[in-house]
């Protein structure tokens, strides 16, 4: 009686062992099938740890490869804050077995590899409509992981919070500085010409030729932006923009064409560009009503007055 109890249980373990076996199988050596779907191997695991959930904001250094080996993202080599991370928050499972399914199974401190089905990251969580020509149907992903960082979705939200208010008090003092600044730049630099009703100055230096381009027109124009302190932020000119150190070699250096008074450039560009005939060189010197505002744009902040040496080299009169 005894015997046979012991092999029930021992045919009982061999048969729990085989089950789990079955359920962890994997076509990808080294890799083992997780409940929720996801191929995983992790270099180094703390199962103990504490995991993300929805909403948390994760930091991570992440790389991932097609089934060619062609690395698709590296975060060491792509960031364009310069640092090796990315940050993102962690959002509801898009697929069984998804990236936000593996980041899940992660404490801080883990680092591990995933095996994720290509054909429903780009349709489920990149939501493409067709696969890039680089992704092979059927194929998956390879992602290489390491989890840095987790920040609750409440502290989170509290620092961005408190962010939205530094940023708001600092927009506020800008705002009261403005007039000062701008007043001070125009006595500073001797500058006697009236502005418009918007506040817009022009300052003519060469004259031009001919009419004024009306709206609609297309006009031709040679640029450099600067801030008030001088600083360049933008620029038509490829020696400008080596010589101010703002040059970028992915675009090119050439005077920028857009149909006037048609709201594709801010407002102090349309009104000063309309008060110039072809070939007429100048400076706009434009408060933030008419510029970038409250919001500013990229380098220029918020509530900051512009000046713009500009040329208006052609115009093609509205048909």
């Amino acid at each position: 009686m005894k015997n046979q109890f012991s092999k029930k249980i021992a045919f009982a373990t061999l048969g729990a062992v085989l089950v789990i076996s079955a359920c962890n199988k994997s076509p990808y050596p080294g890799y083992e099938m997780e409940e929720n779907g996801v191929y995983s191997k992790f270099y180094k695991q703390d199962e103990s740890g504490v995991k993300p959930k929805e909403g948390d904001i994760v930091k991570l250094v992440l790389a991932y490869k097609n089934s060619k080996d062609s690395v698709l993202f590296d975060s060491k080599d792509k960031n364009p804050n310069g640092t090796i991370f990315i940050e993102f928050p962690l959002t509801k499972s898009t697929f069984k077995g998804s990236f936000e399914d593996a980041l899940s199974m992660m404490s801080v401190g883990d680092s591990a590899s995933f095996m994720i089905s290509a054909d429903s990251v780009y349709t489920k969580t990149f939501r493409a409509k067709t696969l890039p020509p680089y992704i092979e149907k059927g194929s998956m992903l390879n992602f290489e992981v390491k989890l840095e960082k987790i920040t609750a979705k409440a502290d989170a939200d509290k620092e961005r919070n408190q962010k939205m208010e530094e940023q708001k008090a600092m927009a506020e003092l800008r705002k009261n500085e403005e007039p000062k600044a701008f007043a001070n730049y125009l006595e500073t630099n001797k500058i006697t010409a009236k502005p418009t009703a918007t506040g817009l100055y022009y300052i003519e230096i060469t004259k031009g030729k001919g009419p004024k381009p009306a709206t609609g027109s297309k006009v031709k124009v040679n640029y450099t932006g600067r801030l008030l302190d001088g600083s360049v932020f933008d620029t038509s000119d490829e020696a400008v923009a080596k010589q101010a150190g703002v040059y970028d070699e992915r675009r090119t250096y050439e005077p920028i064409e857009f149909p006037l008074g048609q709201g594709q450039v801010i407002p102090g560009w349309d009104e000063g560009i309309s008060l110039m005939s072809a070939g007429a060189k100048g400076q706009l010197l434009i408060p933030s009503a008419i510029g970038y505002g409250e919001q500013g744009a990229g380098p220029i902040p918020p509530y900051s007055p512009l000046v713009f040496d500009v040329e208006l080299v052609s115009f093609t009169p509205a048909q």
